[in-house]
C-alpha cells in the first residue's frame, strides 16, 4: 500500500517536471517556445521577427536535455533508489506508469486543456494557424504515448538490470 502511494507521488512529480519547463518557456513570451509548435507557427514568428531559427534551434535542444534528463535521472532514482525495484518486471511496470503519467499529463493537461482551451499559449500573430496541434501531430504523439513508452520503459528496466 505504501508502495503504491509512494509510486503515485512519484507519478506526480514526472507530470511536474515536464509541467515547470513548460511554465518558464512561455513565461518569458509564448514565442520562445515556438519550437513546441509546428514548422508553420515557426516559420510566422521568425517572419515577424519575434525570435530568430537560431535560437528556435537552442530553446528546443536546451528545453529537451534538461527536461529528459531530469525526468530519465528522477525515474531511475526514484524505482531503483527510493523503491529498491531490482530484476526486469518490478522496475519494468514502474517505470511504465511513470512514462504513462506523463504522457497522458501531456495529452489531457497540456496538448487537449492547456494549449487548445486556455490563451496561454497563444502568439500574438499566429491566431489563424490554431489548432496549434493539428490532427496529424495528435495521433503521432498519442502513438509515441501508447507504443512508445512501454518501449522506452523496457529498454531503462533492461539497461538498469545489466548495469546493477
Amino acid at each position: 500500500m505504501i508502495l503504491t502511494m509512494v509510486l503515485i507521488l512519484e507519478c506526480i512529480v514526472v507530470c511536474f517536471i515536464l509541467f515547470l519547463p513548460c511554465v518558464v518557456v512561455i513565461a518569458n513570451g509564448t514565442e520562445q517556445g515556438a519550437f513546441l509548435y509546428e514548422k508553420d507557427v515557426q516559420d510566422r514568428v521568425v517572419e515577424m521577427g519575434l525570435i530568430s531559427k537560431a535560437q528556435i534551434e537552442k530553446n528546443g535542444k536546451l528545453f529537451k536535455l534538461c527536461t529528459l534528463t531530469v525526468m530519465i535521472a528522477f525515474v531511475l532514482w526514484s524505482v531503483y533508489g527510493i523503491n529498491g525495484a531490482r530484476g526486469f518486471i518490478v522496475p519494468f511496470l514502474q517505470i511504465y506508469a511513470m512514462t504513462m503519467a506523463e504522457g497522458l499529463f501531456d495529452r489531457f493537461f497540456i496538448d487537449w486543456y492547456w494549449v487548445e482551451h486556455t490563451k496561454a499559449w497563444a502568439i500574438p500573430g499566429t491566431e489563424d494557424l490554431r489548432p496549434y496541434i493539428p490532427r496529424k501531430t495528435k495521433t503521432v504523439k498519442w502513438l509515441i504515448t501508447i507504443v512508445g513508452n512501454p518501449i522506452i520503459a523496457a529498454v531503462l528496466a533492461g539497461i538498469m538490470m545489466v548495469v546493477l
